[in-house]
């Protein structure tokens, strides 16, 4: 089986070592050897032990970098920074992919970028987490809106307590959420991930949105 044959096989543009011995194992004598002779062709490129992405001559389309935050350290969601410029919520491009874990922080540099991993509390994990799912990416886990804002705000040290008035410019002036997108959240969801923080900061957040809806 060649490459190309072997990615017709493969739908996902991240896979596993998994997915590429079940198709090769009818067709290979040594599977281990076919794979590792692929990676050292540069037709397959390992982001990490057992995850792989095609080599850029047989990829049909761009690495979804979500999946590939998911698969290279379980569980976890997308989250933070880019979690929210994905949304549009911050004009900046992010290209340091960081996600929430129930693990111990990691980082990995790999051929496709930079992926970060930060640990937050059992009890705030499961609020606020979308799964997207299309056949050619899979399933993916991502925060929402408000659990990436959560997320962002709660591990942000430097910010100290904030008055309703220093909330506003904190969110406008040092996040650059524009006040339009900032009433669109959910100030429910964010005062009960606020509760599983046990972050009156975040309370606080939500008290800005509820207020800036009724001004609207």
């Amino acid at each position: 089986m060649n490459t190309i044959q072997l990615q017709k096989n493969i739908p996902t543009t991240v896979f596993t070592h998994d997915q590429l011995y079940s198709v090769l194992e009818s067709q290979v004598n040594n599977v281990n050897a076919k794979i590792s002779y692929l990676t050292k062709k540069g037709d397959l490129i390992r982001l990490k032990q057992g995850i792989y992405i095609f080599g850029d001559d047989y990829r049909q389309s761009p690495v979804n970098l979500i999946s590939a935050a998911n698969m290279l350290y379980a569980p976890s969601y997308v989250s933070f920074d880019y979690a929210l410029s994905y949304y549009g919520l911050i004009p900046e491009r992010v290209y340091e992919i960081t996600s929430a874990t129930l693990r111990a922080n990691k980082l990995y540099e790999t051929p496709i970028g930079r992926f970060s991993y930060k640990s937050i509390p059992l009890r705030a994990y499961s609020l606020g987490i979308d799964w997207l799912y299309d056949q050619e990416n899979g399933g993916q886990f991502i925060a929402t809106p408000e659990k990436a804002l959560c997320d962002k705000i709660r591990y942000d040290r430097g910010i100290g307590r904030l008055s309703i008035e220093k909330a506003i410019n904190y969110l406008e002036d040092d996040l650059r959420i524009e006040f339009n997108m900032l009433i669109t959240l959910d100030a429910k969801l964010i005062d009960t991930i606020a509760d599983a923080y046990r972050s009156n900061i975040l309370h606080t957040v939500a008290k800005v949105i509820s207020k800036g809806k009724r001004s609207a």
